[in-house]
């Protein structure tokens, strides 16, 4: 029986068919005949009870022709009658995007949302791991210079970076005296209007950075992704290399301690960071690495989403 799957994502025209876990699990959809039908968060309203969106109807992806896509004219939907809808964005976040979790939220016992939008809300990837401290590195977040300037004579040689970033941008490694350290902080309360985040540095980076794909509270793939020789980075986005990976005892201690928070919140669909024996990141936005680790081990993650939600 083919179902309505709806994706409230990032427009089509700046995702890369080759890397895209979104499109991937799109590819998916489409195979199996299901109706998949593609969104913008500034696109979804409110009206009498209801919530609608203007959607486009995806009815083709092809690696071979330009663009990938072909999709059908802009029409309204009633995303009640969605029988699945993924949100799926990468953040920084606007409130057109916190909006429509809002929105959302009023369908959510009528429409099986990945993942749940209160919770997405309430689960920012760099905040939400700090309830489980024991197994982060230690952190602080604030725009206080004299907190920061305490913590780096702690730990000699730190991490810096955006609180609500993605994908490795923004992200500085200083080393202790390095000079750039005051101007570097001047930048940053310039251009950021949150707090931002300062990590200790773990020099387990130059072994990877870990992201584990968990399903409904379990780990299900993993990759390990390198930096690169001149970059402290280990995110794709900025050259990180992936290769293959198993999981350790302690990335399966990690999984199993925050499994069932995950499960009991509803993010079904999660990537975490792991960097040596320390957390670093819980994704639940718009989780990345099925092509990676679908090119390195053959396992397809996002036939197994869908199965695992019985689509």
């Amino acid at each position: 029986m083919s179902l309505n799957i709806g994706f409230q994502m990032d427009p089509l025209e700046g995702l890369s068919l080759k890397d895209d876990t979104t499109l991937a699990i799109i590819v998916e959809c489409l195979s199996k005949n299901h109706n998949v039908w593609h969104f913008l968060p500034e696109n979804v309203s409110y009206f009498n009870g209801s919530i609608y969106s203007i959607c486009k109807n995806i009815y083709e992806i092809d690696e071979k022709q330009f663009p990938y896509y072909k999709c059908g004219n802009l029409s309204s939907k009633n995303l009640k009658d969605m029988d699945i809808i993924f949100i799926r964005q990468d953040p920084p976040f606007d409130m057109s995007y916190i909006t429509s979790t809002y929105l959302l939220e009023y369908i959510e016992s009528d429409v099986r949302i990945i993942n749940k939008p209160s919770q997405i809300r309430s689960s920012p990837e760099k905040l939400f791991l700090n309830y489980w401290k024991n197994l982060t590195p230690s952190t602080l977040i604030t725009q206080n210079t004299k907190e920061i300037i305490n913590f780096r004579e702690k730990h000699k040689n730190i991490i810096i970076k955006p609180l609500y970033g993605n994908g490795g941008s923004g992200v500085f490694y200083i080393k202790k005296g390095d000079k750039n350290f005051n101007s570097l902080i001047e930048m940053f309360l310039k251009l950021e209007s949150a707090q931002f985040i300062i990590q200790e540095y773990l020099p387990e980076i130059t072994q990877g950075d870990k992201r584990v794909i968990m399903f409904d509270g379990e780990p299900v793939g993993a990759i390990n992704r390198i930096p690169s020789a001149i970059d402290i980075r280990a995110n794709m986005h900025v050259g990180g290399e992936a290769i293959k990976t198993s999981l350790s005892k302690n990335d399966l201690e990690i999984c199993e301690t925050i499994g069932p928070t995950l499960k009991e919140k509803g993010l079904f669909f999660v990537g975490i960071d792991i960097i040596g024996e320390k957390l670093t990141e819980i994704n639940v936005t718009s989780p990345t690495g099925f092509r990676e680790i679908q090119r390195l081990t053959d396992f397809n993650l996002a036939k197994l989403l869908l199965e695992k939600l019985k689509v």
